[in-house]
């Protein structure tokens, strides 16, 4: 699969919405909207309610291992681009070098950290964020927000839904495929959009992470710059902090 992608200077993610808004269509009937959201509260609720033990032994088992903050938190791109702040379950730690600059996110990765990811156990606290209405169950993953100025037009559609826990992509090779691959899927589920393909993806989902297929967790994601290819002097990765902000340039 192949797009057009061109690479952008700085910008300003709290500036893109009403843009988007305007120049992007709307996948989706009221009536799917709403049953989708009946869903996601639900699901999010009945899941938290559910998982709760396994929730709060994950919890104290970060908290013993690797100390406070429990929760990981990051700002993502959202739906209309709008950024949020996603939670996830600590993987890595704090580990900077004697010159004060973080280390590389396979130094950082933990033991326990590793097991979350290969389990996605990690994810768990997202349904908190589709209680608060960041996410959803099934949708597009929420990527950092550098990643914007650097999709191709088509790839920009998968902001028109609410990003997801899980999606297309997700039961279609995960972390496996190609970026220009896991995008389409990303677009080609909004354009396909509906409450059968939701459950349909749920199930998979399901099966997926029991097999453990397509976790990472080998503490090294492949950052994505576009068709065009990276800078020849970026990283091929950048290391995972909070502060996403530093990336924006």
């Amino acid at each position: 699969m192949k797009t057009s992608s061109t690479l952008a200077g700085p910008f300003e993610p709290t500036t893109r919405a009403t843009e988007v808004r305007a120049s992007l269509p709307q996948y989706g009937t009221s009536l799917q909207r709403f049953a989708k959201r009946c869903l996601d509260l639900i699901g999010a609720l009945g899941g938290l309610i559910v998982l709760a033990p396994i929730f709060a032994l994950v919890a104290l088992a970060v908290w013993l291992r690797m100390g406070r903050p429990i929760l990981f938190r990051q700002m993502r791109a959202g739906y209309n681009e709008e950024p949020f702040r996603l939670l996830k379950f600590r993987t890595m730690t704090n580990g900077r070098s004697p010159n004060g600059e973080l280390l590389s996110d396979s130094e950082r990765l933990t033991p326990l950290g590793r097991f979350l990811r290969s389990t996605s156990l990690d994810e768990l606290p997202q349904l908190i964020n589709v209680l608060c209405g960041n996410l959803s169950l099934v949708g597009p993953r929420p990527l950092p927000l550098r990643y914007l100025p650097r999709y191709s037009e088509r790839q920009k559609l998968r902001h028109r839904v609410r990003p997801g826990i899980t999606g297309l992509a997700q039961v279609n090779g995960r972390n496996q495929l190609e970026w220009e691959q896991r995008l389409e899927l990303d677009v080609q589920y909004c354009e396909q959009i509906s409450l059968r393909m939701d459950l349909k993806i749920l199930a998979a989902t399901a099966r997926e992470v029991a097999l453990r297929r397509g976790a990472f967790d080998s503490g090294k994601a492949q950052e994505f710059w576009g068709t065009q290819g990276k800078p020849a002097d970026s990283p091929d990765s950048y290391p995972v902090e909070e502060n996403e902000l530093v990336h924006l340039s």
